[in-house]
């Protein structure tokens, strides 16, 4: 049953006031003196600053906790290349995430270019401006080479959520997944269906997680991917197999893991009972899995079933993911989200699952308790505990991996900061929006 209306939908964006994101000021502007200092001639000092020392700008802007997300509009979550224009709003919403959940502030700039390499001469003139780049919404192959040159050619951190987003939260699913069901994660079977950006993503992911990329069988629409087709990229040519093993039942027989992105009514109940006992199936189609979740319960009771939905166990949502990964890259200077940051945060995210969970988490679930195990294998998106598990495991994993520039000190002291500081932040923004009325 939806849970809103297409006119309630377009309402909540247009009224009171027109999108879902605003700028507003941070020091007063109601004096004389104020506007001196707020532009000419005070300015002139923090200018000065920064001109003598680059590494000022985090002290005397905004730069430090400021993300570009970045999109074409080529490749947007379940509505396809509707342009940048057309986008815009999911690009509002992620910055409404960004905010919500990790008190970082976004611009989102919607490019109408002509070519990757368009996009990528743009986004690097705007360095000087964010503290980091959000890649969204940009198809393959393209995204990949966009992601690869940006993070070479540029001192701040650069990711493009819809392929790592996905592979760290499912990535620290399998990591639980394999522990319950008594798995050796160097010895799984993997089918993959999509071999867009996440799916690409996800399987290099799982091979930096142990999986053995021969185990590996990834699908596109022309079926699998060997080494005997014509015409494949140098990205799906990565997941090749040696020869061709057949269609995806056959495939999937005896397999322990599928993982779906691609389209709803795709997996038969047929194909889920031919796996491996115990079979982890993360399907996350949208806004259909590529097989209903009863019918995959159905097929085999004691399979790890994750989607992309809120209504169902298991959800693998990006928000568990993006807005913490930057937090902790900001807060250390990183000057990139690397493997071992990503991996960092899906193990945080995979021993979070493991914690009993407050009797709140449950309520806002509707559930009376949530415990680790086959309908529980990784936290849930709205739990506040990730906040404190992920983003210090992401800072951590900066510093020990070279790339902070700005190391903390006494990660207890900076994990209580961030929930202080995130409470603040909801209390401002919330006083903000109901200032506007109904």
């Amino acid at each position: 049953m939806a849970l809103f209306t297409k006119e309630e939908a377009l309402a909540y964006h247009e009224r009171p006031r027109r999108g879902k994101t605003e700028v507003i000021p941070t020091k007063p502007c109601n004096s004389q003196k104020d506007l001196s200092m707020a532009y000419s001639p005070g300015v002139a000092e923090a200018c000065l600053e920064i001109k003598d020392n680059p590494d000022a700008a985090a002290l005397y802007t905004g730069k430090s906790n400021l993300v570009a997300v970045i999109s074409d509009g080529s490749a947007v979550l379940g509505l396809g290349n509707i342009g940048p224009l057309a986008g815009k709003p999911v690009m509002e919403g992620k910055g409404v995430l960004f905010k919500t959940f990790a008190d970082i502030d976004v611009f989102d700039i919607n490019l109408s270019v002509s070519s990757a390499e368009q996009l990528i001469e743009v986004t690097k003139t705007m360095e000087p401006t964010f503290g980091g780049i959000n890649l969204e919404d940009i198809k393959a192959p393209e995204c990949f080479m966009i992601e690869e040159t940006l993070k070479r050619e540029m001192d701040i951190p650069v990711f493009h959520d819809d392929q790592h987003g996905t592979a760290v939260i499912s990535g620290a699913g399998i990591i639980n997944a394999c522990e319950i069901t008594g798995r050796n994660i160097a010895d799984l079977k993997v089918v993959v269906v999509g071999a867009g950006a996440a799916g690409i993503a996800c399987s290099k992911f799982y091979v930096e997680l142990g999986v053995q990329r021969e185990n590996i069988f990834m699908f596109d629409s022309r079926g699998l991917i060997h080494q005997g087709r014509e015409g494949l990229n140098k990205y799906k040519a990565e997941f090749a197999q040696a020869k061709d093993h057949g269609n995806l039942a056959e495939c999937l027989d005896g397999a322990d893991c599928f993982l779906g992105l691609s389209v709803k009514n795709l997996l038969s109940k047929e194909m889920v009972a031919s796996m491996a006992p115990n079979p982890i199936i993360f399907a996350m189609a949208n806004p259909d899995p590529e097989i209903p979740y009863d019918d995959a319960k159905e097929a085999v009771p004691t399979c790890i079933m994750g989607t992309g939905r809120s209504d169902f166990p298991n959800q693998v949502n990006n928000v568990s993911g993006f807005p913490y990964i930057f937090r902790g890259a900001l807060d250390v200077g990183a000057t990139e989200i690397n493997e071992a940051m990503k991996i960092a945060a899906a193990k945080a995210l995979a021993a979070l699952a493991k914690e009993p969970v407050p009797a709140e988490v449950c309520e806002m679930y509707g559930v009376d308790s949530l415990e680790y195990g086959l309908d529980y294998v990784i936290p849930k998106p709205l739990d506040p505990r990730i906040l404190e598990w992920e983003v210090p495991a992401v800072a951590q994993a900066a510093m020990d991996t070279g790339v902070a520039t700005t190391p903390i000190a006494d990660m207890d002291a900076y994990r209580n900061s961030l929930r202080e500081r995130i409470a603040a932040s909801r209390e401002r923004v919330a006083a903000f929006v109901s200032s506007y009325g109904e």
